[in-house]
């Protein structure tokens, strides 16, 4: 049940911050994923030490080592990462103001955390990690009954409930129910802080955000269309540019039956296209507007200006922080 109602908090919070369906539906996944390892790890994997300082390292590496090879793993799989690398390579940030460089920064660390997130919410209501981590710190003073010759050792073997002594036994079920509670309550309040945060978010976005909410609709609609375009039509023409340089080197070229349908189709159109052209359309780009004419990406904006014939005026203006990125 706890599992259940976390998986519905996370979709909560992940569906309001990321308006993109697509978006919402892979994050959905990620969290779906990490409910998954956080289960076979706690089945398969962890196995407490039960020894004092060790369980201490032991539990706190249990939920922080993941957390954190999830968070990275989220950057370094977030597009808008590498456009931030590519700006600083490109362009060295000359043309993103810092409000703008830090909305995309935001960004992408706002995606990331879903796993992580949700991974150190699971271990915290699940309570095995934490009971593992402090259970050498509890009081034998403040467990009526418990023999006063008791120390840091027998309180450290209480996670191996089949390795406390007999006459601590009894003790275990108090110990396992108290640090639980204890668990349960930080994971609760991780929940709530974070969707206060994700709301307080939300609210600033909107206040600063010059697009209403069709346009923004409208904006991320564009956005999945032309990345799915921009990708098919990259395939075919990185195709038929490959076919052309093997033909003009072995004299033919041997292609399916599909594929020579869309060499005849488009050789013609397709040619070499040169570095200072994908530069171009490569990088950060926040929202914008020529003339009151929304650009809604690099790419509609090198078309933009390239239809006037003036790609020089596309590199001497300034991306400036407009608002945050859906």
């Amino acid at each position: 049940m706890a599992a259940y109602a976390l998986v519905t908090e996370n979709f909560k919070f992940a569906s309001l911050f990321f308006k993109s369906k697509d978006v919402m539906i892979f994050n959905g996944m990620i969290a779906l994923g990490t409910v998954a390892s956080q289960t076979a790890y706690n089945v398969f994997a962890f196995d407490c030490p039960c020894s004092p300082g060790r369980n201490y390292y032991y539990g706190i590496a249990a939920i922080g080592a993941p957390a954190l090879a999830f968070f990275i793993v989220g950057v370094m799989l977030n597009k808008r990462t590498w456009d931030l690398v590519s700006e600083c390579r490109l362009r060295r940030f000359r043309k993103l103001s810092t409000a703008a460089a830090f909305a995309v920064l935001g960004s992408v660390i706002g995606r990331a955390v879903v796993a992580p997130l949700t991974w150190t919410i699971l271990s915290l209501l699940q309570g095995l990690a934490y009971t593992c981590a402090l259970s050498e710190f509890i009081d034998p003073s403040s467990l009526w009954g418990l023999p006063p010759d008791s120390k840091i050792e027998d309180m450290a073997m209480f996670p191996c409930k089949e390795s406390v002594r007999a006459e601590l036994q009894g003790f275990w079920a108090e110990i396992d129910r108290r640090l639980k509670y204890e668990s349960q309550l930080i994971g609760w309040l991780v929940v709530a802080g974070t969707s206060l945060v994700v709301f307080m978010v939300m609210c600033m976005r909107h206040c600063s955000s010059p697009l209403g909410y069709q346009q923004e609709e409208y904006w991320s609609k564009y956005r999945s269309n032309e990345k799915t375009l921009f990708h098919r039509t990259a395939a075919v023409h990185a195709q038929v540019m490959a076919a052309k340089y093997v033909e003009s080197f072995f004299g033919f070229v041997a292609l399916e039956k599909d594929e020579k349908e869309h060499i005849v189709e488009h050789k013609a159109a397709a040619s070499p296209i040169c570095s200072k052209e994908w530069n171009r359309v490569t990088g950060v780009y926040l929202y914008r507007e020529k003339n009151g004419v929304p650009l809604y990406s690099r790419l509609n904006k090198w078309a933009t200006y390239s239809a006037e014939n003036n790609v020089e005026g596309f590199d001497k203006e300034m991306d400036v922080f407009d608002s945050f990125i859906t």
